[in-house]
C-alpha cells in the first residue's frame, strides 16, 4: 500500500509514500503492517494519527516517539491485511494480485511473468521478466495492450509482440 519514505517533524512522525490510487485508504485504517527493509517479518503497529500532506501522507505510529526512530524506518513497506480491503470493482485490480501471473500475447507467446508494476505518470506499467532472458518488458496497463485478465487461470493476454 505504500512505503515509509522518510522521517518527519522531531516527535518520530514518518512520511509515506502511497501507492494506492487513493491514499486515503491508509488513512481510514487505525493499524498498519510494517516489514522493515531486509526483514520477511511483518509486524502490526497502531497509526495514533495520520493526514494527507502534500501527495504523501504523514503518520504518527505507536511506538515511535523520536526522528531517529523514526528514520530507522525508512524504507519499510507498508501493508494492510486483504481482510480490510474493499473489493475491487470489474476490470480493478489490485496490483499485488497481478503480481506472478503469466503473460501470453495474442500469438500465444509466453512472454514471462508479471514480476511488479509501476507508475509512469501516464498509465500503470506492467514489468514482464522471462526466465530465459535477463531482458524486462514493460508493458502499459491500458485496454489498447490488455486483452484479458484471467484472475482465476493467473494469465493476462496482451497484444504486445514477442520483438517489442
Amino acid at each position: 500500500m505504500g512505503r515509509i519514505a522518510a522521517p518527519y517533524g522531531v516527535r518520530g512522525w514518518v512520511k509515506v509514500a502511497p501507492w494506492s490510487q487513493d491514499r486515503a485508504t491508509l488513512i481510514e485504517h487505525r493499524a498498519w503492517w510494517i516489514r522493515r527493509p531486509g526483514t520477511e517479518a511483518w509486524v502490526e503497529i497502531e497509526v495514533l494519527f495520520a493526514r494527507a500532506h502534500g501527495g504523501a501522507l504523514v503518520a504518527e505510529l505507536g511506538g515511535v516517539r523520536s526522528r531517529e526512530e523514526a528514520a530507522q524506518m525508512r524504507g519499510s513497506d507498508v501493508a494492510l491485511p486483504r481482510s480490510a480491503l474493499v473489493l475491487p470493482a470489474a476490470n480493478e485490480y489490485y496490483w499485488c494480485d497481478l503480481e506472478g501471473m503469466e503473460v501470453v500475447n495474442r500469438a500465444g507467446v509466453r512472454l514471462g511473468r508479471v514480476a511488479g508494476l509501476s507508475e509512469s505518470g501516464a498509465h500503470p506499467l506492467l514489468h514482464v521478466v522471462s526466465g530465459n532472458t535477463a531482458n524486462e518488458r514493460l508493458i502499459p496497463f491500458v485496454a489498447a495492450y490488455i486483452d484479458r485478465v484471467d484472475a482465476q487461470e493467473r494469465r493476462i493476454d496482451v497484444d504486445w509482440q514477442e520483438d517489442y
